[in-house]
């Protein structure tokens, strides 16, 4: 397991002075327990503020693993335009392979066309060990392993993706594709 870079601070516990009166005692008391009140009071209605504020965090790692298989299918039926509705339809759009950087959807769409023009260039692809990592509740970088399964050669590689949530869901605004040698 990593180990985090945060450091954590323990403070030493409080300490609660009363009066020096004796009498005052059941006074102390009650403003103890006033004050726990209102401290747990106050945890309870931050709660569910700090939940919303997160906006449904834990359903986004399937939401991006779910594009991510409809990339696949798509590739594997031949759909390039299918495969392209993982991308951010936005002329910020960046894919990055080899020693090239393509920006905008209409260009990288051009180039999967181009690079895969028929069945036979496109193989079956596979998506694997990915890893997802949530960086905002609008962002997520995502690490993975990609091959092709063609009839004469079977090219891999890595990927690191970045995705980001839009009107229409999550979407790849930034792709870096690199083949293994």
């Amino acid at each position: 397991m990593r180990q985090s870079p945060v450091a954590y601070y323990r403070s030493p516990a409080p300490q609660v002075l009363g009066p020096s009166n004796p009498r005052s005692t059941s006074a102390v008391a009650h403003r103890l327990r006033l004050g726990r009140t209102i401290a747990i009071t106050s945890c309870i209605l931050v709660m569910p503020i700090a939940g919303t504020a997160l906006g449904g965090i834990p359903n986004d790692i399937p939401r991006i693993r779910s594009v991510l298989h409809a990339q696949q299918q798509a590739w594997n039926r031949g759909d390039i335009d299918g495969f392209m509705n993982g991308y951010a339809r936005s002329p910020s759009t960046v894919f990055v392979s080899g020693d090239e950087v393509r920006r905008g959807w209409d260009i990288v769409r051009e180039r999967y066309r181009t690079k895969y023009s028929d069945r036979a260039k496109m193989g079956t692809l596979t998506f694997s060990e990915l890893e997802i990592t949530l960086l905002s509740p609008d962002a997520a970088a995502v690490l993975g392993h990609w091959s092709l399964k063609r009839a004469k050669d079977r090219p891999h590689g890595r990927f690191t993706l970045i995705f980001k949530r839009l009107p229409e869901g999550w979407r790849i605004v930034h792709d870096h594709t690199s083949a293994a040698p």
